[in-house]
């Protein structure tokens, strides 16, 4: 009865391991290798390449300057609606991306909740990079939140307060303290919410549309592609696996590294 149990189990991994390996193994084996290196040299690769590292960029640096302060705030202090915050925004990591779209029309767009005031500033958002960016922070950042609350949440306390008694005031505390402790969990958010903004397609294409060299992210190009350029579309795809093959080793060693790291905080009276 064990040997058979055992063998239900290898053979369950292999069907789930073949299933989810097959699809992105087919993406390299389907083209050769020098044919996929040319497509990404195409002009719609280009292009899309840029518009997506442009807009990422951007929403990246807005979630990791708005995204790290709110992060501490939500780990470090309790307050009346504290939970609900956070209910917030886990909110997005479970939207139908075409509803995240929608939603973001139904705020900014034109007819939108707040789009009369962005006309009277002659300002329009729909289906420009300016779209594209917010889409991205709106689908990437609770990656990067959620983890941040954990990894500020991991700082002992007892090292803020020997802080403290030192005379750290509370930007101190942060700076020299909490920010260091929880910069390898930090890293990690950082890099999951960067690689599921570079990924994001649903919200993108509602809301910014999806305009060669405007609005076109590296995911709208490979559906555009599909009928015009499948090696392009397939080498694009390559590229994006490749991304993501490099987040989850950063993912996997950061943790690692803070546990093997020969740098230690150790409370300072100077700043």
């Amino acid at each position: 009865m064990k040997r058979a149990f055992d063998l239900v189990l290898v053979v369950a991994a292999a069907i789930a391991l073949t299933f989810l390996l097959l699809p992105l193994l087919a993406l390299f084996l389907r083209v050769p290798p020098g044919d996929l290196l040319s497509a990404l040299g195409s002009k719609a690769a280009r292009d899309a390449l840029v518009v997506s590292l442009e807009t990422s960029a951007v929403a990246h640096a807005f979630i990791l300057g708005i995204g790290t302060p709110v992060a501490y705030l939500l780990a470090t202090k309790r307050f009346r609606g504290r939970d609900a915050l956070i209910s917030a925004i886990d909110l997005p990591l479970v939207l139908p991306p075409a509803v995240a779209g929608i939603a973001l029309l139904a705020a900014f767009g034109r007819r939108g909740l707040l789009g009369g005031s962005f006309d009277a500033l002659g300002i329009s958002i729909p289906f420009t990079k300016a779209a594209v960016v917010l889409a991205v922070i709106f689908v990437a950042s609770p990656f990067y939140l959620r983890q941040g609350i954990a990894a500020f949440a991991g700082v002992d306390d007892d090292l803020l307060a020997a802080a403290r008694t030192l005379g750290a005031g509370p930007f101190r505390r942060f700076r020299r303290v909490a920010l260091p402790l929880a910069l390898p969990g930090l890293a990690v958010g950082s890099s999951l919410a960067f690689a599921r903004g570079l990924g994001e397609f649903g919200a993108t294409i509602m809301f910014a549309g999806s305009v060669p060299g405007a609005t076109q992210t590296l995911p709208l190009a490979i559906y555009a592609q599909l009928d015009q350029d499948f090696d392009t579309a397939l080498a694009i795809g390559c590229l994006l696996v490749l991304v993501s093959v490099a987040v989850l080793a950063a993912v996997k060693l950061l943790p690692s590294w803070r546990s093997t790291s020969p740098f230690r905080f150790v409370p300072s009276r100077s700043s």
